[in-house]
């Protein structure tokens, strides 16, 4: 697979071209990069919403009115679901909506995602990720550089200089992850992933063991 290659500065210095870079059959780990994608949603939700029966609602359970006589229907206390101000039947209640993905899915996943976004073009690699100073306006030329029209970056890297993460925070939508930390979240997210050469090293000795199936 061949990548475009740029400097630190993020000037084009040619085409990389990686030789141990997975391959997949076609079609293999969609549907694992699904499963992924929806436990990574769920894991991210509070559980928290919230409703009352009729037994933990205030009131009285004193019957409205009698039974009969006043043409009216049957009723019995002001807390019945029917009536305003009483309980909510099968509401929702506080729950954990965390999902279980196991290791070998979630890096069949990943390596989905990262050959799906390499296929499409958007992986490209830098030399070094690195800025003399810690100022936005260094690593936004950068960016700039290397592809001025999307709107959403994946840097990936080994590691990040403090220069580096605190020029890139200010950015909206740029989003800094060490390689061991990629999800597939994070690839499917971004119009541009950009990594660096022992990113990507580290990248894919990490997905080596699950996945490659040779051609």
């Amino acid at each position: 697979m061949k990548f475009k290659l740029y400097k630190a500065d993020g000037t084009e210095s040619g085409v990389k071209e990686l030789k141990n870079f997975p391959i997949l059959a076609e079609g293999k780990g969609i549907d694992a990069l699904r499963q992924c994608l929806l436990a990574i949603r769920s894991n991210k939700r509070q559980g928290n919403a919230s409703t009352k029966t009729r037994d933990e609602v205030s009131g009285s359970g004193k019957k409205i009115y009698r039974q009969k006589g006043l043409g009216t229907g049957r009723a019995g206390d002001k807390r019945a679901i029917q009536r305003r101000g009483g309980g909510i039947a099968f509401g929702p209640k506080p729950r954990c909506y965390s999902q279980k993905i196991n290791n070998k899915m979630r890096k069949l996943a990943l390596t989905r995602a990262l050959i799906d976004q390499a296929n499409d073009g958007s992986v490209s690699l830098i030399e070094d990720w690195s800025v003399q100073t810690c100022k936005t306006k260094a690593f936004h030329s950068i960016l700039s550089t290397i592809d001025s029209k999307s709107k959403s970056f994946l840097i990936i890297g080994k590691d990040f200089d403090a220069n580096l993460s605190l020029a890139a925070r200010n950015i909206p939508k740029v989003r800094l992850s060490k390689a061991l930390n990629v999800s597939p979240s994070d690839l499917v997210g971004a119009d541009q992933v950009v990594c660096s050469l022992e990113g990507m090293d580290e990248l894919i000795s990490k997905l080596v063991p699950v996945v490659i199936e040779k051609s």
